[in-house]
């Protein structure tokens, strides 16, 4: 799909001019930056790797819900079309997408993976495989979940042993016969542990022990709790956000009284493994015949050819405002608050970069490099 620009449509003259923005991703965060975008008068291009948007959503486990209900879902513009307090499935989150890109008619270039970003002169330079284009500033919303990440614990494992990222499971049938260790304590590794669990042994490996909430609480759902208390907008650099962030993600909806009682077995940290064997952080072992890796995602990018963009490996910014002027990140977590990668809260930092970056179209002289009194902000990722 590729949808017309908000100023005009892209013809042989249009092609070579360069934007205004290039919005690398077209996910939940590029869509929301592109409408806020459009909404500022601006000339842009989303640029989306994957043949269809919503892809990213689609290529998730079967029975994926969001622990958000409908009515916090929404991107700007376009309510989340599902009954409040309900928790919509992945097809109807990558459904939303698809309909919110068409409705929107926003200017997105399906197929076109960036394969280098570097400055010039003028701005920036975006390559893929089949094109370059040329913009005066650059939005990088290919989110936080980039590279799957599997622990060298895996080396060990026999090739009879069935073993993949949870990225890549869809449901238990689609696994081979046998029991499963599942290792990762996040949200990903209690789903797919107590659904696993409803047909074969399982035993669920944690690391690290996340702190566990109950998806509603006193009859109200905990996102409702959470905007009442006005968590979801703690900022990244406050003393609570600080402290929360320390602490980790947090597990929804699932708890290990409920998955030991439907049959899921806890075991601490996965030490190494030997052929079919696995052993763990107190001297027990177990054999099994599949694995899966909950283990969460690393950051991917080597494509960005930008000095004091990246600093090992992770992104210096401050409210997705990097110190190269022009070029902005969105979507990462705790970019702004604890709702900043989440669906329904995304939408505030795209209206936060869009802005900035019709200030910069007006006036694009040059800027300081972006620093608050605790320094720049570094992203991550936490598995």
């Amino acid at each position: 799909m590729t949808a017309r620009e908000p100023v005009g449509s892209e013809t042989e003259g249009t092609r070579s001019r360069p934007y205004d923005v290039v919005v690398i991703g077209g996910g939940q965060a590029g869509l929301a930056a592109a409408w806020h975008l459009g909404r500022q008068g601006l000339r842009y291009l989303v640029l989306e790797a994957a043949d269809q948007i919503g892809s990213t959503w689609r290529a998730r486990w079967d029975s994926l819900r969001l622990f958000t209900p409908a009515e916090y879902d929404a991107l700007p513009g376009m309510p989340f079309p599902a009954p409040a307090g309900t928790y919509p499935g992945k097809e109807a989150v990558a459904d939303y997408l698809r309909r919110y890109a068409e409705a929107a008619d926003l200017n997105v270039a399906l197929n076109s993976r960036v394969t280098r970003l570097r400055r010039t002169g003028a701005g920036f330079e975006v390559r893929t495989a089949e094109r370059t284009v040329h913009a005066g500033q650059v939005v990088v919303a290919t989110g936080p979940f980039q590279v799957p990440f599997i622990p060298s614990a895996a080396e060990g494992l026999d090739e009879s042993v069935a073993q993949l990222h949870s990225s890549r499971y869809r449901d238990p049938a689609s696994l081979p016969e046998g029991s499963v260790l599942v290792v990762g304590g996040g949200n990903s590794g209690f789903q797919i542990a107590e659904e696993l669990a409803g047909t074969r042994e399982v035993d669920l490996s944690i690391g690290t022990d996340y702190p566990v909430l109950p998806q509603r609480l006193l009859g109200r759902d905990l996102f409702w709790w959470a905007g009442l208390l006005r968590l979801t907008r703690v900022t990244a650099h406050s003393r609570l956000g600080r402290r929360m962030q320390a602490r980790g993600e947090f597990v929804i909806g699932s708890n290990r009284g409920g998955l030991e009682s439907a049959g899921v077995r806890f075991r601490p940290r996965l030490v190494d493994t030997v052929g079919r064997t696995a052993r763990f952080a107190d001297g027990s072992t177990r054999d099994i015949d599949v694995v899966v890796w909950a283990t969460g995602y690393r950051s991917d990018h080597s494509w960005i050819d930008i000095p004091d963009v990246l600093r090992d490996g992770r992104v210096v910014h401050r409210r997705g405002v990097t110190e190269v002027p022009g070029l902005y990140f969105l979507g990462l977590s705790w970019q702004h608050t604890r709702g900043s990668a989440l669906l329904g809260f995304v939408g505030e930092d795209a209206a936060h970069v869009a802005d900035l970056a019709r200030r910069r179209a007006v006036d694009p002289g040059p800027r300081p490099p972006v620093r608050d009194r605790g320094g720049p902000r570094i992203s991550t990722i936490r598995s």
